[in-house]
Parts: C-alpha cells; sequence; structure tokens
C-alpha cells in the first residue's frame, strides 16, 4: 500500500495538474482531500453539475463567538480537481479537516486562504534570491510557466522549505493530527491499493511524516474513520453551498484570498499561457477604447514587445502573468502613480489607480459568478425570504416608495428592514424615519439584482427559518454585545421597532437602563431616549405601546439628559444637531409620556432655565433649553430672549437651538419674526456674511412649508408682491452668493488700501 501526499498550493492550475496526473496515474481506492469533514455525506451535493465558483459557506454561532467561513473552489482548484479526478476512477471521496465552526478556524474566513503570515520571512528570503517583487510572482516563476515534467518534486522542496523554514502552530499540529486519522484509516480500508491526499502544501511535510509512521507500524492504523466533531451544544453550525465570484476569490479584492487573478488563471488552466496572454492584452485594450482611452497600434505593439523582453530577461519560455502587466503597465502609463502597481505587492487596488491599471486588474480578475444546480438544498431562510419577496412584489429591481401609515406598506417595509438587518446585498434605503421623533413617514428604496444575494440569505439563515425571526436573532445579538455603547444599543432597537418586532425582553431594557445611569454624553442619550420614547407611544411605526420597562427607560434618559448637558460647556462651540435633538426628545417625553411616566416638569423647566441663561453653555444648548421652556408652555419673553441672544457670530446656532425646540411658537408669537427681520437686516455686511451658515442651518429647521411662510411675511413688511416661493428658489445657490459677496469685500478693501479707489 502506498500514500502519496500532494502538496498544493490553493486555486494553482500547476498544482491541478499534478493532482489530475497523479490520481489517473495511481487510481487510488482513496482520495483524501484537506476540506471541511462535515461535507462527507453531501459530496453528492457538492458534485452535482453547479457552473463554477461555489463555495461551501459555514454559519457559526454561540454565546461567546460568532463567524462566518467559506471554502471555494473553481475549475482550476486542486481540490475540485481531486474530487472530480477520484470520482472519474471510481476512488472513494473524504474529506479529511476539522470543521469550519472548530476553535482551529478561528479567525480564518477562508479555508484555502494562503497563510502567508507563517512563512513570510522564508518567501521574503526567495523573492529576493529569485529577483521578485511578490509570492504571486515568485509561484509563477516557479510553477505556473515553467516545463512540468519535475513539478512534483520543485514543489515537494519548496513546500519543505516553508515549512522548515517557519513555525507551526498548536492549530496547525491539531488539524494535522486529525487529518492523519483519516489516513490511518484509509490505509486500513484500502488494502494493497494507493491512497492519495491533497492538502495545502504547508500541511505536507506533517502529513508525509506521520503517514510513514503509519507505513512502518501497520498495527497502529486504527479502523475506524475519525469521529466528526459537531458544534457545542449551545451553538449554531451548519454549511451550506453558494454560489461564489471570481471577484470575492480574487486576492486584490477579496479578504484573505489565495492567488490573485482569476480569470487569467482560468483561461490558463483551460488554454494555456499563450492564449492567457493574448485575451489579457486584447481586453485590456479593448476596454480602455470603449471608455474613449487614447489606445494606438504603437501603444499595442510596444506592450507586446515589452512583455516578449521582460519574459526572456526574466527566463520565462513563456509571457507569465507579470510580465504581461508589466509590458501593458510600461505602454499604457506614462505619468507618475500615486502609489505602487497593484500586482507589485498584496492586498486591495487603492483609491486613485490609473484607469489602465484598473482595466488590467478587472480583465485579470473577470467577472464570473458561480450557479448552483436546481436541485441543490437550500436553508429554509431562502425559501422564506423569496416567498415575501414575490408576495410583497420585491422580486423584480425597481424603485419602491411607502407610505408607512398604510397598513400594506408597513409590512412591505418591515420585510425590507429584516432584510436590511441581515445584510443581504440588493435592498438600499435612501430616505425614510432616521429616529423616533423624526417626523418621517414614508420610505424610498431601491431593488436591485445582486450576484451576492444568495449567498448572502444562506449566511443569514444560520439565524433563523423565517426573515422575522433571523433579524430578531441578530438584533438580539447587537443588543447583548454593546457593551455599554449607546449608539449601538439605539441602533438596535431601532431598527427592532422598524422590522416589527416587539420581542425585545425586558431584561435587555433593564440593562439598558443601566448604562443610560452611567452614560457621559449628551447625544448618545438622546438618541436612545428617542428611540425608546418611539417604541413606547407606539406611533404608526413600532410595537405595542405602553411597555412599562420601556418607560423605565424614558425616565432614566429623560434625567440624564438634562443632568449632562447643564454640565456642558463651550461659548464659542458651533451647533451640534446631535446635542440639540437630545434635548428635543426631551420635550417630547414631557409632552407625551409626562403623566404616564411620572416625568417631573417642574425640575427640568428649572434646569433648562439655568442653561438658557448661563453664558458659558454652548449657544445651541442655551436656544434649546430656552425653547424647551416655551414650547412646555411655561411663561417667556421671547422677544427680549431673541434680541440678548443675538450675536453676529453666534446667532445662527442660537437660534438652531430655538427653532429646533420651538419653532411652531415662533411662527405664531407677535413680533418674533419682525424682530429677527430687523436684527439680520441691521447686521453688517461683514458680520452677516460670518453668521449666514450658520443662520441656513437654523432656518432649515423649518420644514419649507412654515419655510414660505417666513418668506410671505418678510415680502409683506417690504410691500413687495411676488411669489415667496420663487424667493426660495434662488438661480443660484445661496453659499456662492455669500462667496461672492467676501470677494468683493477683500477686493474693495484692498483697492482701498492701495489707493486707487476713495470712499
Amino acid at each position: 500500500m502506498a500514500v502519496t501526499v500532494v502538496g498544493v498550493r490553493h486555486h494553482s492550475p500547476a498544482c491541478a495538474r499534478l493532482v489530475a496526473e497523479t490520481i489517473a496515474a495511481q487510481r487510488p481506492a482513496y482520495v483524501l482531500v484537506e476540506g471541511p469533514a462535515e461535507m462527507n455525506g453531501r459530496l453528492d451535493e457538492l458534485l452535482l453539475d453547479h457552473e463554477l465558483p461555489v463555495a461551501v459557506l459555514t454559519s457559526y454561532r454561540d454565546p461567546q463567538r460568532r463567524y462566518v467561513s467559506w471554502t471555494p473552489f473553481c475549475a482550476y482548484s486542486p481540490e475540485w480537481v481531486a474530487l472530480t479526478a477520484g470520482r472519474q476512477v471510481g476512488a472513494e471521496l473524504r474529506f479529511i479537516d476539522l470543521p469550519a465552526w472548530h476553535p482551529a478556524f478561528t479567525g480564518r474566513r477562508n479555508r484555502y486562504a494562503d497563510a502567508e503570515h507563517r512563512y513570510a520571512e522564508v518567501t521574503r528570503r526567495l523573492c529576493r534570491t529569485f529577483g521578485v517583487d511578490t509570492v504571486d510572482a515568485l509561484w509563477d516563476h516557479l510553477f505556473e510557466i515553467p516545463p512540468t515534467d519535475d513539478l512534483a518534486e520543485r514543489l515537494a522542496s519548496y513546500f519543505d522549505l516553508l515549512r522548515y523554514g517557519s513555525t507551526a502552530g498548536p492549530h496547525d499540529t491539531e488539524r494535522e493530527e486529525y487529518m492523519a486519522q483519516w489516513i490511518r484509516a484509509a490505509v486500513n480500508h484500502a488494502g494493497s491499493r494507493p491512497v492519495v491526499v491533497v492538502t495545502g502544501g504547508f500541511h505536507r511535510p506533517a502529513l508525509v511524516r506521520l503517514a510513514a509512521a503509519t507505513a512502518h507500524s501497520p498495527g497502529s492504523a486504527d479502523p475506524a474513520w475519525p469521529q466528526v466533531p459537531g458544534p457545542p451544544a449551545t451553538a449554531v453550525g451548519d454549511s451550506y453551498l453558494v454560489p461564489y465570484s471570481f471577484r470575492r476569490l480574487d486576492a486584490f479584492d477579496a479578504e484573505q484570498s489565495g492567488m490573485p487573478s482569476p480569470d487569467y488563471y482560468q483561461r490558463l488552466w483551460d488554454h494555456g499561457p499563450d492564449s492567457a496572454a493574448d485575451h489579457v492584452v486584447a481586453s485590456v485594450v479593448g476596454r480602455l477604447r470603449r471608455q474613449r482611452q487614447a489606445v494606438s497600434t504603437a501603444d499595442l505593439i510596444a506592450a507586446r514587445a515589452s512583455a516578449s523582453g521582460l519574459a526572456r530577461m526574466r527566463g520565462h519560455r513563456h509571457l507569465a502573468r507579470v510580465d504581461i502587466l508589466d509590458g501593458l503597465a510600461s505602454a499604457l502609463v506614462t505619468e507618475a502613480l500615486d502609489g505602487p502597481l497593484p500586482w507589485s505587492q498584496r492586498g486591495s487596488r487603492y483609491a486613485g489607480t490609473h484607469p489602465a491599471v484598473v482595466e488590467m486588474v478587472n480583465v485579470l480578475t473577470g467577472d464570473r459568478v458561480g450557479r448552483l444546480h436546481p436541485s441543490t438544498p437550500l436553508p429554509p431562510l431562502v425559501h422564506h425570504a423569496e416567498a415575501e419577496l414575490e408576495r410583497h412584489g420585491f422580486d423584480e429591481p425597481g424603485d419602491v416608495r411607502l407610505v408607512l401609515t398604510d397598513r400594506t406598506d408597513l409590512d412591505r417595509s418591515r420585510v425590507l428592514h429584516q432584510l436590511r438587518v441581515l445584510r443581504v446585498p440588493g435592498f438600499t434605503r435612501h430616505t425614510g424615519p432616521a429616529t423616533g421623533i423624526d417626523p418621517v413617514l414614508d420610505e424610498q428604496w431601491s431593488v436591485r439584482v445582486d450576484d451576492n444575494r444568495l449567498p448572502g440569505l444562506i449566511e443569514a439563515g444560520g439565524y433563523g427559518r423565517t426573515l422575522d425571526m433571523a433579524a430578531a436573532a441578530v438584533l438580539a445579538e447587537q443588543i447583548s454585545t454593546a457593551h455599554g455603547d449607546l449608539r449601538q444599543l439605539s441602533a438596535a432597537l431601532f431598527d427592532a421597532a422598524l422590522c416589527g418586532d416587539d420581542g425585545v425582553s425586558d431584561d435587555t431594557l433593564r440593562q439598558v437602563t443601566g448604562v443610560v445611569g452611567s452614560a457621559t454624553g449628551v447625544a448618545p442619550v438622546g438618541r436612545l431616549l428617542a428611540v425608546a420614547l418611539a417604541l413606547w407611544r407606539h406611533d404608526h411605526l413600532l410595537a405595542p405601546a405602553g411597555n412599562a420597562t420601556v418607560g423605565t427607560v424614558v425616565a432614566a434618559a429623560v434625567r440624564r439628559v438634562l443632568w449632562l448637558a447643564e454640565s456642558v460647556r463651550g461659548a464659542t462651540a458651533t451647533a451640534d444637531p446631535a446635542r440639540i435633538d437630545a434635548l428635543v426628545a426631551v420635550r417630547d417625553a414631557l409632552t407625551h409620556a409626562r403623566s404616564a411616566l411620572g416625568l417631573d416638569r417642574d425640575a427640568a423647566l428649572a434646569v433648562a432655565a439655568r442653561i438658557a441663561a448661563n453664558t458659558d453653555a454652548p449657544p445651541d444648548l442655551r436656544g434649546a433649553a430656552f425653547g424647551l421652556t416655551w414650547s412646555l408652555g411655561a411663561r417667556v419673553e421671547p422677544a427680549r430672549a431673541v434680541r440678548g441672544a443675538f450675536v453676529p457670530a453666534s446667532a445662527g446656532d442660537w437660534l438652531a437651538g430655538l427653532f429646533a425646540l420651538a419653532r411652531e411658537e415662533v411662527l405664531a408669537a407677535s413680533g418674533v419674526l419682525d424682530l429677527l427681520d430687523d436684527l439680520i437686516v441691521t447686521t453688517g455686511e461683514q458680520e452677516f456674511l460670518t453668521a449666514l451658515p450658520a443662520l441656513r442651518q437654523a432656518f432649515a429647521y423649518f420644514p419649507p412649508r412654515e419655510r414660505e411662510i417666513i418668506a410671505r411675511h418678510v415680502l409683506a413688511r417690504r410691500g413687495v408682491s411676488g411669489s415667496a416661493r420663487e424667493l426660495l428658489r434662488l438661480p443660484v445657490a445661496p453659499a456662492v452668493v455669500a462667496a461672492g459677496r467676501a470677494l468683493d469685500e477683500r477686493i474693495d478693501a484692498l483697492l482701498r488700501r492701495s489707493g486707487l479707489v476713495t470712499e
């Protein structure tokens, strides 16, 4: 009996050919492949007539950790070729590695990623020796392009050097010992027939040693196949096949990928290096010309000549990937770049890459997306989601407007929010309520076809069988892992409301109350207050009203916002909308929940009065505090307050707070608009230009209809007849007008200083 361990680099055509040749020559009894052992009972499913690339997606979740892992396959993946070639010769097939949910894979999202960090120093020395930039160029130089007559020996030497020049970690050892158990069992069952093992090259030396020990001690072979560890009892874990894409496979774009340029290597696998090189050059030139980039025949000739010269200089019998790329770059990139060429380093493309370079990388990446065979089993969530999308009219792409006061639209909105919370691609909300206090009762969405929708639904299937169950589980996880982060808590609670999830537990809400009591920021507590109040009130969006525990959160947040707001200092600070919104939430709580929750209106008014009179407080907070007292019905003198606060440098900030809290009172009060008009008109030119941005921000708190009322009032005061609406629609943006006026003022001042004009 012989055990042949073939070490491979994941997604290497050269290694895939070696695997195919080895299996065809030996016709083994067993082909053992480094891969997820939990899939052994589903190999028929994996080997259906899928359109590659596809991947095994494993989703895992327990009280301490949650992650997903991918095991991708394309046509030239050595592991895929091992499975298909093994089946062709009648071999028994087994995956022999630990399941993706095993702690040995913690932090590893792609089982077949290059784990370069383990042997980075070895590959750096080799790159220096052979005069190449990256391990990808080194690999092509040593294995993909040269003659393949001694490929097995050269690969074995390379992987021995990697292994013995670096240190294997405890997770490596654990995985190798587990894989060795499968080898021992296969040896026992194979009798005199050979066994072929296909594994990542880093593991090959250890598995060769372990296999040799088995051969020299036949009695030690364990006849039983190893047990496949399942998830812990408190965990949820499962694996499904999903479509994959060359974009995700590419090392230039995807996290923890293997070899780069999958479309190039697919063509290398299918047609050889010369055909792959011709396709790259023709495709890059064609793409650039379609984008109206100037690429002449002379450029094309120069690129081919440069690539051929580089290949000869580097000792390549055929053009390698880097020869093609460097040749194209030398002919098409004639100006300095902002950074290194992408193929000269590992990682994502940087922003601002030259158009020609972008197209080179895009051509080598390709746009191929896999497709599962129709018989492939899918998690229940996928079927539920597809049914819900069809039932609500989201099965076709398009733009969607939803009116949330309409019960049918509200149900449709909740489905879209559940998909959003589950991070399923293809569903984007552009407008809609962002807090529990904004008066927005409609939403704008776009539904788009996305190749990653099915993988996203399959991944989300680990959270539940239906959209509402899965979204509720995700939100519960976000709340439990917030660890005092009020922004995360607020976002999760509001998302629960938008999803129609009224299952947030009382224990969770009591935890939130405790966090509020120790919070140190006005804005985060205010945001949480707005969300909790909206939950408690049950307007058109949210879950049943009056929950006592939610009311406790509201009361605690009101007290905390007021306490924190009184301690804020910064007399010259600019307006902070989030800080202003916190007092808006306090006003709404006192207006709608004072009696039911026992909120202390008098104490709130006392705090607001102190803030409004405190000249060390930020102007927006002083204006908001005055607006709070006014909107709650306390006796105030608005004209006196406005006149006293109108300092051009900070008037807009103060008014922003006032308008946010008491805009209706401002419109209804006699003389306030007239006073503001007079104060603004009498402001000096330079002071007005300084104050203008903040003033515009302040008046933005009035909705369009109310701004039109103000404009009509201003026109009437001047005896001007005309359209108030047109006054609000200037042909030039106000900021441009202000900038022009400021420029005129600077020019006039310069002319006066130079004595070229007189007053």
